[in-house]
C-alpha cells in the first residue's frame, strides 16, 4: 500500500492559512498607522514549489523533467497597494475579501479531510 500524503499536505496548508490570517488581521490593526505598508504571505502554490519534493521513479528509463521545464507559465504581479496621503497602503475591502477566502480555504481543507476520513474508515471497515 503507497503513503498517502494529503494529511501532511492539508496539514501544511493550514499553517500557511494561519500565518496569512495573522498578517490579515495585523494589517487591519494597522489601518490607521501612518506609513504603514500592508504585507501578505507568498501564495501557497510557490510555497509548494520551493519545498524539497523531487519527482520519483522507479525505473531509471522513466523521463525526468528538466529545469527548464519546471514552470514554462510566467504569472503577471498584481498592481501594489493603492497608497493613502498619509503612506498607508492598507485596504480594508482588500483585507476582508482575503479574510474571507482564508475562511473558505479552511472549510474546503475541513471538507476534504472529512471526506477522506469517510473513505478512510470504509476501506478499513470492508
Amino acid at each position: 500500500m503507497e503513503p498517502v500524503y494529503l494529511f501532511n499536505l492539508v496539514d501544511q496548508q493550514r499553517s500557511w492559512l494561519s500565518a496569512r490570517q495573522a498578517l490579515v488581521a495585523q494589517n487591519i490593526a494597522n489601518a490607521n498607522t501612518p506609513a504603514y505598508r500592508a504585507v501578505d504571505v507568498m501564495p501557497f502554490a510557490k510555497v509548494l514549489d520551493h519545498s524539497a519534493l523531487q519527482m520519483a521513479s522507479a525505473n531509471p528509463m522513466h523521463l525526468q523533467m528538466s529545469a527548464s521545464d519546471a514552470n514554462p507559465v510566467s504569472s503577471k504581479e498584481k498592481e501594489t497597494w493603492e497608497v493613502s496621503y498619509s503612506g498607508n497602503s492598507v485596504s480594508l475591502e482588500q483585507e476582508m475579501m482575503k479574510s474571507g477566502d482564508i475562511r473558505g480555504a479552511f472549510s474546503l481543507d475541513t471538507s476534504i479531510m472529512k471526506a477522506f476520513h469517510g473513505m478512510w474508515l470504509a476501506s478499513v471497515r470492508g
